[in-house]
């Protein structure tokens, strides 16, 4: 049943929602033969119109996103024993068999939608909905066994939502005909690890080879107990290093969230020697250009120690963004989390050009100007890259690789 629960919430965060029905009455003595949902337009916005029927008479209640999720999680199981729900996108039915047990099926769409509801009309919504109980997030203690979120975690939970997103937004990039190969550097105690297999392996119902790399073996020891505990297929964990790991020769989506200073120069590196279709990382520290730009440099900005550093952490990213682009690839950096709850709130995002013919030189212009302009010589990333990646970005290779 939660995978038809978290099909509704998708649908509605989505603005796809077109209907949704409850039937077959499990009480003998019930008077209400079904409940039927669908999008209205009020004075007040935009709401889900629930209408229950009871013989020739019908009831109405206008409720909001968070509310049909409630509703339909009591209604199911205790008053009703089939829903079908039509989205644009597919049609989910979910039935109880007489076992107890449920049985869903998805189909093709068949009902277009009738209204789409607006953005700011709605409650935020997110990929694991809050009151809809998830196996690792309640594992990790961020939520109770009934699927409320604990206070105390709820910026973890607002996290993990967040790069879900990110993540969902670009899943179209991604081979939809195989498995999906996904290394996670430095995943440490690998929240977002489990959460990326929930939304490829639950949400969306693919099969996956992930591997999680820390260097620490009981950091290792511990993820790969609760990836059995939990029975996620395709999830493993290993202690290895960025450098050292072998990887198939093409990697689906490489993912580096919080690896100190140059390490996300190493992760972005290798991302790009395995032809990785999307990066994803989220910097740490970043030491290297603090170090290494020019004095002369916007001196006013450089005497105050906490402003050249964030400026260089700035800089840091622009970049490995900018390289990127270089190298194949469309960039965006991104607020990862609230500034308020982390500084470490930027998310560099890459999605590998497919059919595009890119201006090279321009690009290239473009990293070499910033190089020069913040006083920099030989830096890390270009280290870590092979030698025909380096001459890329030094203009004297222009062969590149287009997928």
């Amino acid at each position: 049943m939660n995978d038809f629960l978290i099909a509704l919430q998708e649908s509605l965060a989505n603005a796809t929602f077109v209907q949704l029905v409850l039937s077959r009455p499990l009480q003998p003595e019930a008077t209400t033969s079904k409940v039927t949902y669908r999008p209205v337009l009020l004075k007040a916005g935009s709401r889900i119109q629930a209408t229950s029927t009871e013989g020739p008479r019908e009831t109405h209640r206008n409720l909001t996103p968070d509310e049909v999720i409630a509703d339909v999680s009591q209604q199911l199981g205790e008053h009703f024993g089939n829903a079908n729900l039509f989205t644009a996108a597919a049609d989910v039915a979910l039935q109880q068999k007489p076992q107890g047990d449920w049985k869903i099926t998805r189909r093709p769409p068949s009902k277009a939608p009738a209204l789409s509801l607006p953005l700011h009309n709605r409650t935020k919504q997110y990929l694991i909905p809050d009151g809809v109980p998830c196996p690792f997030l309640i594992e990790i203690g961020v939520m109770t066994p009934d699927g409320k979120v604990r206070a105390a975690k709820y910026d973890k939970f607002r996290q993990v939502n967040r790069f879900l997103e990110l993540v969902n937004d670009v899943l179209t990039e991604l081979p939809a005909d195989r498995t999906l190969r996904v290394v996670d550097f430095g995943c440490g105690k690998s929240y977002l690890t489990f959460a990326l297999h929930h939304l490829l392996t639950v949400i969306h119902r693919r099969s996956v080879e992930i591997v999680g790399l820390d260097l620490k073996r009981d950091v290792i020891d511990h993820c790969s107990a609760v990836a059995r505990k939990l029975n996620c297929a395709g999830l493993t964990f290993q202690v290895g290093n960025i450098a050292d790991h072998q990887a198939p020769t093409d990697v689906d989506l490489t993912v580096s969230l919080h690896a100190c200073d140059t390490a996300t120069d190493a992760a972005i590196a290798q991302a790009v020697k395995w032809n990785t279709k999307v990066i994803l990382c989220v910097p740490c520290c970043q030491h290297e250009f603090a170090t290494k730009m020019s004095d002369t440099l916007l001196p006013a900005l450089q005497q105050h120690g906490i402003l050249k550093e964030r400026f260089a952490a700035l800089a840091t990213d622009a970049i490995r963004a900018q390289a990127l682009e270089v190298l194949g690839y469309r960039t965006q950096v991104v607020e990862f989390i609230d500034l308020e709850h982390t500084p470490k709130n930027l998310l560099i995002r890459a999605v590998q050009r497919v059919g595009e013919t890119p201006q090279l030189a321009q690009l290239i212009q473009n990293y070499q100007r910033c190089k020069t302009d913040l006083g920099l010589g030989d830096i890390a990333l270009e280290k870590f890259l092979e030698p025909s990646e380096r001459q890329m970005l030094n203009g004297t290779f222009t062969n590149i690789k287009m997928t």
